[in-house]
Protein backbone atom coordinates (compact mmCIF):
# COMPACT_ATOMS: atom_id res chain seq x y z
CA UNK A 1 0.00 0.00 0.00
CA UNK A 2 1.27 3.68 -0.98
CA UNK A 3 2.34 5.79 1.65
CA UNK A 4 0.01 8.29 1.95
CA UNK A 5 2.58 10.81 3.44
CA UNK A 6 4.53 10.69 0.70
CA UNK A 7 2.02 12.54 -2.19
CA UNK A 8 3.36 15.41 -3.70
CA UNK A 9 2.30 18.74 -2.87
CA UNK A 10 0.21 19.69 -6.13
CA UNK A 11 -2.12 16.63 -5.49
CA UNK A 12 -2.61 17.45 -2.27
CA UNK A 13 -3.46 21.18 -2.80
CA UNK A 14 -6.06 20.01 -5.25
CA UNK A 15 -7.51 17.37 -2.47
CA UNK A 16 -7.92 20.36 0.47
CA UNK A 17 -9.34 22.64 -1.99
CA UNK A 18 -12.21 20.49 -2.09
CA UNK A 19 -12.82 20.39 1.55
CA UNK A 20 -15.47 22.87 2.99
CA UNK A 21 -16.14 21.68 6.24
CA UNK A 22 -13.32 23.86 8.44
CA UNK A 23 -13.64 20.93 11.09
CA UNK A 24 -12.39 18.02 7.97
CA UNK A 25 -9.35 20.96 6.91
CA UNK A 26 -8.34 20.93 10.46
CA UNK A 27 -8.19 17.21 10.58
CA UNK A 28 -6.89 16.90 6.87
CA UNK A 29 -4.03 19.35 8.16
CA UNK A 30 -3.47 17.46 11.78
CA UNK A 31 -2.60 13.84 9.95
CA UNK A 32 1.22 14.51 8.76
CA UNK A 33 3.40 17.29 8.32
CA UNK A 34 3.12 16.97 4.23
CA UNK A 35 -0.87 17.49 4.70
CA UNK A 36 -0.19 20.39 7.08
CA UNK A 37 1.68 21.86 4.53
CA UNK A 38 -0.77 21.67 2.09
CA UNK A 39 -3.62 23.03 4.47
CA UNK A 40 -2.90 26.50 4.64
CA UNK A 41 -5.57 29.27 4.85
CA UNK A 42 -4.74 30.64 1.18
CA UNK A 43 -5.60 27.17 -0.25
CA UNK A 44 -9.13 27.11 1.73
CA UNK A 45 -12.51 28.39 0.92
CA UNK A 46 -13.02 31.04 3.43
CA UNK A 47 -15.82 32.37 1.47
CA UNK A 48 -18.54 29.64 2.33
CA UNK A 49 -20.71 30.52 5.36
CA UNK A 50 -20.00 28.67 8.29
CA UNK A 51 -22.38 28.21 11.37
CA UNK A 52 -21.33 28.47 15.27
CA UNK A 53 -19.72 25.79 16.97
CA UNK A 54 -20.63 25.19 20.78
CA UNK A 55 -17.12 25.64 22.71
CA UNK A 56 -17.95 23.75 25.85
CA UNK A 57 -16.38 24.56 29.47
CA UNK A 58 -13.27 23.42 30.65
CA UNK A 59 -12.84 19.99 31.95
CA UNK A 60 -11.90 20.00 34.67
CA UNK A 61 -11.01 16.32 35.27
CA UNK A 62 -9.16 16.41 32.07
CA UNK A 63 -5.36 16.96 32.66
CA UNK A 64 -4.49 18.51 29.85
CA UNK A 65 -7.07 21.53 30.24
CA UNK A 66 -5.75 23.51 27.51
CA UNK A 67 -8.21 20.99 25.28
CA UNK A 68 -11.32 22.55 24.88
CA UNK A 69 -14.27 20.54 22.76
CA UNK A 70 -15.86 22.60 19.68
CA UNK A 71 -18.90 20.68 19.01
CA UNK A 72 -20.51 20.92 15.62
CA UNK A 73 -24.49 21.09 14.95
CA UNK A 74 -24.00 19.99 11.44
CA UNK A 75 -22.91 16.19 12.16
CA UNK A 76 -23.04 15.77 16.21
CA UNK A 77 -19.07 15.53 16.33
CA UNK A 78 -17.00 16.88 19.08
CA UNK A 79 -13.85 18.66 17.53
CA UNK A 80 -10.41 18.62 20.34
CA UNK A 81 -8.48 21.81 20.52
CA UNK A 82 -5.34 23.10 22.51
CA UNK A 83 -6.04 26.53 23.38
CA UNK A 84 -4.03 26.93 26.41
CA UNK A 85 -3.80 30.90 26.14
CA UNK A 86 -7.66 30.54 27.58
CA UNK A 87 -6.81 28.42 30.44
CA UNK A 88 -9.33 29.57 33.32
CA UNK A 89 -10.52 32.30 31.21
CA UNK A 90 -13.86 33.88 30.44
CA UNK A 91 -14.52 33.98 26.90
CA UNK A 92 -16.31 36.54 24.79
CA UNK A 93 -17.02 35.91 21.20
CA UNK A 94 -17.29 37.75 17.91
CA UNK A 95 -16.47 36.79 14.27
CA UNK A 96 -14.49 34.21 15.35
CA UNK A 97 -12.25 36.03 17.99
CA UNK A 98 -12.68 35.29 21.75
CA UNK A 99 -12.40 38.18 23.79
CA UNK A 100 -10.70 36.88 26.62
CA UNK A 101 -10.79 38.26 30.58
CA UNK A 102 -8.55 36.02 33.16
CA UNK A 103 -9.91 34.96 36.07
CA UNK A 104 -7.52 36.09 38.76
CA UNK A 105 -5.33 38.85 37.19
CA UNK A 106 -8.36 40.30 35.15
CA UNK A 107 -6.03 40.86 31.69
CA UNK A 108 -8.12 41.07 28.78
CA UNK A 109 -7.17 40.01 25.08
CA UNK A 110 -8.49 39.50 21.51
CA UNK A 111 -7.84 35.58 21.17
CA UNK A 112 -8.41 33.43 17.42
CA UNK A 113 -8.98 29.95 18.68
CA UNK A 114 -7.40 28.40 15.69
CA UNK A 115 -4.62 30.18 14.59
CA UNK A 116 -3.34 31.01 18.65
CA UNK A 117 -3.38 35.03 17.24
CA UNK A 118 -3.44 36.62 20.17
CA UNK A 119 -4.23 40.86 20.26
CA UNK A 120 -3.35 41.98 23.62
CA UNK A 121 -5.94 44.86 25.37
CA UNK A 122 -5.93 47.29 27.56
CA UNK A 123 -6.37 46.03 31.09
CA UNK A 124 -10.15 47.02 32.60
CA UNK A 125 -8.54 49.37 34.88
CA UNK A 126 -7.81 51.83 32.29
CA UNK A 127 -11.71 52.39 32.23
CA UNK A 128 -12.95 55.43 33.10
CA UNK A 129 -13.91 55.39 36.96
CA UNK A 130 -13.01 51.49 36.99
CA UNK A 131 -13.11 51.36 40.61
CA UNK A 132 -16.69 53.04 40.81
CA UNK A 133 -18.12 50.19 38.69
CA UNK A 134 -16.03 46.89 39.72
CA UNK A 135 -18.16 43.77 39.66
CA UNK A 136 -18.71 41.45 42.20
CA UNK A 137 -16.43 38.58 40.08
CA UNK A 138 -13.40 40.51 38.18
CA UNK A 139 -13.67 37.97 34.95
CA UNK A 140 -17.05 39.32 34.65
CA UNK A 141 -16.33 42.99 34.40
CA UNK A 142 -17.40 42.52 30.43
CA UNK A 143 -21.01 41.51 29.45
CA UNK A 144 -20.26 41.12 25.83
CA UNK A 145 -18.31 42.00 22.91
CA UNK A 146 -18.78 43.05 19.14
CA UNK A 147 -16.34 43.74 16.33
CA UNK A 148 -17.14 46.07 13.69
CA UNK A 149 -14.41 43.92 11.40
CA UNK A 150 -12.56 40.93 11.83
CA UNK A 151 -9.06 41.58 13.17
CA UNK A 152 -7.96 38.89 10.41
CA UNK A 153 -8.98 41.11 7.61
CA UNK A 154 -8.30 44.28 8.72
CA UNK A 155 -6.59 46.52 11.20
CA UNK A 156 -9.56 49.24 11.12
CA UNK A 157 -11.77 47.87 13.06
CA UNK A 158 -13.65 48.51 16.53
CA UNK A 159 -14.14 46.89 19.71
CA UNK A 160 -17.10 47.45 21.40
CA UNK A 161 -17.82 45.97 24.89
CA UNK A 162 -20.68 46.43 27.48
CA UNK A 163 -18.65 46.77 30.75
CA UNK A 164 -19.11 47.23 34.72
CA UNK A 165 -21.89 46.66 37.20
CA UNK A 166 -23.99 49.65 35.45
CA UNK A 167 -23.39 47.85 32.02
CA UNK A 168 -21.79 50.80 30.07
CA UNK A 169 -21.03 51.28 26.71
CA UNK A 170 -16.97 51.52 25.78
CA UNK A 171 -15.05 51.00 22.92
CA UNK A 172 -11.10 50.25 21.80
CA UNK A 173 -9.22 50.50 18.61
CA UNK A 174 -6.25 49.25 17.51
CA UNK A 175 -3.21 51.64 19.04
CA UNK A 176 -5.48 52.88 21.84
CA UNK A 177 -4.12 52.82 25.17
CA UNK A 178 -7.00 52.60 26.88
CA UNK A 179 -10.74 51.75 26.83
CA UNK A 180 -13.46 54.84 25.67
CA UNK A 181 -16.56 55.06 28.10
CA UNK A 182 -19.31 56.76 26.24
CA UNK A 183 -20.99 58.17 29.64
CA UNK A 184 -22.55 61.68 28.35
CA UNK A 185 -23.35 62.79 31.90
CA UNK A 186 -26.75 64.76 30.77
CA UNK A 187 -28.06 61.26 28.97
CA UNK A 188 -30.58 59.05 31.04
CA UNK A 189 -29.52 56.24 28.30
CA UNK A 190 -25.89 56.20 29.18
CA UNK A 191 -25.98 52.73 30.72
CA UNK A 192 -27.77 49.18 31.38
CA UNK A 193 -27.20 48.27 28.09
CA UNK A 194 -27.70 44.43 27.71
CA UNK A 195 -26.85 43.95 23.65
CA UNK A 196 -24.53 45.53 20.63
CA UNK A 197 -24.35 45.17 16.99
CA UNK A 198 -22.42 46.57 14.39
CA UNK A 199 -25.29 47.55 12.03
CA UNK A 200 -24.84 50.33 9.17
CA UNK A 201 -21.80 51.99 10.04
CA UNK A 202 -23.05 52.41 14.00
CA UNK A 203 -23.35 50.44 17.00
CA UNK A 204 -26.86 49.73 17.73
CA UNK A 205 -27.47 49.17 21.61
CA UNK A 206 -30.75 47.38 23.36
CA UNK A 207 -31.15 48.30 27.24
CA UNK A 208 -32.95 46.45 29.64
CA UNK A 209 -35.92 49.04 29.33
CA UNK A 210 -36.28 47.54 25.88
CA UNK A 211 -34.75 51.00 24.45
CA UNK A 212 -32.59 50.49 21.44
CA UNK A 213 -29.79 53.16 20.87
CA UNK A 214 -28.01 54.02 18.22
CA UNK A 215 -24.08 54.97 18.32
CA UNK A 216 -21.75 57.08 16.46
CA UNK A 217 -18.39 55.96 17.44
CA UNK A 218 -16.38 57.00 13.80
CA UNK A 219 -15.22 60.78 14.59
CA UNK A 220 -13.04 62.25 17.09
CA UNK A 221 -15.61 63.02 19.55
CA UNK A 222 -17.94 60.38 20.06
CA UNK A 223 -21.67 60.69 20.98
CA UNK A 224 -25.21 58.67 21.71
CA UNK A 225 -27.11 60.03 19.33
CA UNK A 226 -30.88 59.18 19.88
CA UNK A 227 -33.32 55.91 20.78
CA UNK A 228 -34.61 54.63 17.47
CA UNK A 229 -37.41 52.65 19.09
CA UNK A 230 -38.82 51.39 22.28
CA UNK A 231 -40.66 47.98 23.07
CA UNK A 232 -43.83 48.13 24.79
CA UNK A 233 -43.94 47.73 28.67
CA UNK A 234 -45.63 44.61 28.69
CA UNK A 235 -43.06 42.85 27.05
CA UNK A 236 -40.18 43.64 29.35
CA UNK A 237 -38.39 40.30 29.77
CA UNK A 238 -34.80 39.37 31.78
CA UNK A 239 -32.39 39.10 29.02
CA UNK A 240 -32.40 40.87 25.58
CA UNK A 241 -30.57 40.73 22.48
CA UNK A 242 -30.42 42.93 18.98
CA UNK A 243 -28.80 41.00 16.14
CA UNK A 244 -29.23 41.87 11.98
CA UNK A 245 -30.72 39.47 9.79
CA UNK A 246 -31.67 39.85 5.89
CA UNK A 247 -30.70 43.49 6.27
CA UNK A 248 -33.20 43.92 9.07
CA UNK A 249 -32.52 44.79 12.80
CA UNK A 250 -34.48 42.10 15.09
CA UNK A 251 -34.56 42.61 19.17
CA UNK A 252 -35.21 39.00 21.17
CA UNK A 253 -36.82 39.26 24.40
CA UNK A 254 -35.81 36.07 26.39
CA UNK A 255 -37.73 35.21 29.58
CA UNK A 256 -37.15 32.61 32.96
CA UNK A 257 -33.40 33.53 33.09
CA UNK A 258 -33.68 35.38 36.39
CA UNK A 259 -33.78 33.59 39.94
CA UNK A 260 -37.43 32.59 40.65
CA UNK A 261 -39.78 30.54 42.25
CA UNK A 262 -40.16 26.99 40.03
CA UNK A 263 -43.30 27.15 38.02
CA UNK A 264 -45.38 24.09 36.34
CA UNK A 265 -44.62 25.04 32.94
CA UNK A 266 -40.78 24.34 32.94
CA UNK A 267 -40.56 21.86 35.19
CA UNK A 268 -39.43 19.04 32.89
CA UNK A 269 -36.21 21.76 32.38
CA UNK A 270 -35.67 22.48 36.00
CA UNK A 271 -31.93 23.55 36.81
CA UNK A 272 -30.46 20.94 39.25
CA UNK A 273 -27.33 22.44 40.61
CA UNK A 274 -26.05 22.89 44.75
CA UNK A 275 -27.06 26.60 45.50
CA UNK A 276 -24.05 28.58 47.13
CA UNK A 277 -26.57 29.67 49.63
CA UNK A 278 -29.05 26.86 49.78
CA UNK A 279 -32.63 27.55 49.43
CA UNK A 280 -34.70 24.97 50.50
CA UNK A 281 -35.36 24.43 46.44
CA UNK A 282 -37.49 27.48 46.26
CA UNK A 283 -35.30 29.45 43.90
CA UNK A 284 -34.41 27.92 40.27
CA UNK A 285 -33.92 29.59 36.63
CA UNK A 286 -34.15 28.66 32.97
CA UNK A 287 -35.42 29.69 29.98
CA UNK A 288 -39.40 29.39 29.94
CA UNK A 289 -39.63 31.62 26.63
CA UNK A 290 -38.84 33.73 23.88
CA UNK A 291 -40.18 37.23 22.10
CA UNK A 292 -38.69 38.12 18.55
CA UNK A 293 -39.48 41.52 17.14
CA UNK A 294 -38.30 43.61 14.24
CA UNK A 295 -37.40 47.19 14.22
CA UNK A 296 -38.97 49.42 12.00
CA UNK A 297 -36.55 52.39 11.67
CA UNK A 298 -38.23 54.35 9.84
CA UNK A 299 -41.47 54.12 11.57
CA UNK A 300 -39.52 54.14 15.27
CA UNK A 301 -41.24 51.04 16.00
CA UNK A 302 -40.76 47.03 17.03
CA UNK A 303 -43.19 44.59 15.98
CA UNK A 304 -43.49 41.21 16.94
CA UNK A 305 -43.28 38.39 14.86
CA UNK A 306 -43.34 34.69 14.91
CA UNK A 307 -41.38 34.18 11.96
CA UNK A 308 -38.06 34.99 10.53
CA UNK A 309 -38.01 32.76 7.91
CA UNK A 310 -34.88 30.44 6.74
CA UNK A 311 -32.87 31.98 9.45
CA UNK A 312 -31.84 30.32 12.76
CA UNK A 313 -30.59 33.17 15.73
CA UNK A 314 -27.70 32.17 17.72
CA UNK A 315 -27.76 33.65 21.29
CA UNK A 316 -25.49 33.51 23.97
CA UNK A 317 -21.87 34.97 25.25
CA UNK A 318 -21.78 35.83 21.61
CA UNK A 319 -22.03 38.18 19.44
CA UNK A 320 -25.58 37.89 18.58
CA UNK A 321 -26.00 36.35 14.59
CA UNK A 322 -28.16 34.66 12.11
CA UNK A 323 -27.34 31.84 10.27
CA UNK A 324 -29.70 30.99 6.74
CA UNK A 325 -30.35 27.70 8.03
CA UNK A 326 -31.09 25.96 4.56
CA UNK A 327 -27.52 26.24 4.18
CA UNK A 328 -26.44 24.04 6.76
CA UNK A 329 -28.25 20.57 7.41
CA UNK A 330 -28.87 20.28 11.50
CA UNK A 331 -30.07 23.74 11.52
CA UNK A 332 -33.76 23.94 11.82
CA UNK A 333 -35.62 27.45 10.51
CA UNK A 334 -37.48 29.98 12.61
CA UNK A 335 -35.32 28.62 15.48
CA UNK A 336 -33.20 30.19 18.05
CA UNK A 337 -30.77 28.23 19.23
CA UNK A 338 -29.42 29.62 22.93
CA UNK A 339 -26.69 29.90 25.97
CA UNK A 340 -26.56 29.81 29.07
CA UNK A 341 -25.48 33.25 29.63
CA UNK A 342 -27.26 34.84 32.23
CA UNK A 343 -24.51 35.41 34.94
CA UNK A 344 -26.59 37.19 37.36
CA UNK A 345 -28.39 34.18 37.99
CA UNK A 346 -26.01 30.85 37.43
CA UNK A 347 -23.06 32.38 39.85
CA UNK A 348 -25.32 31.76 42.84
CA UNK A 349 -24.69 27.82 42.15
CA UNK A 350 -21.54 26.18 42.94
CA UNK A 351 -21.42 24.17 39.34
CA UNK A 352 -22.05 27.61 37.85
CA UNK A 353 -23.41 28.37 34.42
CA UNK A 354 -24.33 25.66 31.31
CA UNK A 355 -27.72 24.06 31.88
CA UNK A 356 -29.61 26.70 30.50
CA UNK A 357 -29.03 25.57 26.79
CA UNK A 358 -31.42 24.53 24.12
CA UNK A 359 -33.34 25.62 20.68
CA UNK A 360 -36.58 27.02 20.80
CA UNK A 361 -38.95 26.97 17.92
CA UNK A 362 -40.36 30.40 17.51
CA UNK A 363 -43.54 29.20 15.46
CA UNK A 364 -44.67 27.00 18.58
CA UNK A 365 -43.10 27.83 21.25
CA UNK A 366 -41.69 24.30 22.25
CA UNK A 367 -37.88 23.90 22.97
CA UNK A 368 -35.73 20.49 22.50
CA UNK A 369 -31.74 20.05 23.47
CA UNK A 370 -28.99 20.97 20.60
CA UNK A 371 -26.14 19.23 23.54
CA UNK A 372 -27.46 16.04 25.50
CA UNK A 373 -24.02 16.56 26.88
CA UNK A 374 -23.49 18.05 30.69
CA UNK A 375 -20.47 20.84 30.75
CA UNK A 376 -20.89 23.10 33.49
CA UNK A 377 -18.78 26.09 34.94
CA UNK A 378 -18.74 29.36 36.96
CA UNK A 379 -16.07 31.08 34.82
CA UNK A 380 -16.90 30.11 31.18
CA UNK A 381 -19.76 27.90 30.35
CA UNK A 382 -20.67 26.68 26.96
CA UNK A 383 -20.82 28.98 24.29
CA UNK A 384 -21.07 29.72 20.50
CA UNK A 385 -17.93 30.51 18.54
CA UNK A 386 -17.90 30.89 14.71
CA UNK A 387 -15.21 28.63 13.45
CA UNK A 388 -12.55 30.25 11.19
CA UNK A 389 -8.99 29.22 10.37
CA UNK A 390 -7.81 32.95 11.18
Amino acid sequence: MSNWSELQYDPLVLIVKRINLIEDYLNFGAVCKSWQCAATKDNFNSDVPRIPWLMLAEDEEDKDNSCRKFFSLHNGMVLNKRIPKAIGKRCLESMGWLITTGKDENETSLLHPFSGVEIELPHPNTTKNYEDHEVGYPWTFFHKAVLSASPSHTSSYILAVIDGNRKFFSFWRPGDLRWTRIDNINSPYKHMHRDLVYYTENFYAVDWNGRVLVYDVTGSSPIHTQIVAILPPHHMGDEFYILESIGSLFVVVRYGVKSRPPIREDSSRRISLTPIYPNDGTETYGTTNFGVFEVDLAAGELRETKQVGDRALFLGANASISVQASQFPGVKPNHIYYTDDFVESYLFYEEGGGRDMGVYNIANGSFEPHYNGVSLSRVCPPIWVTPTLY
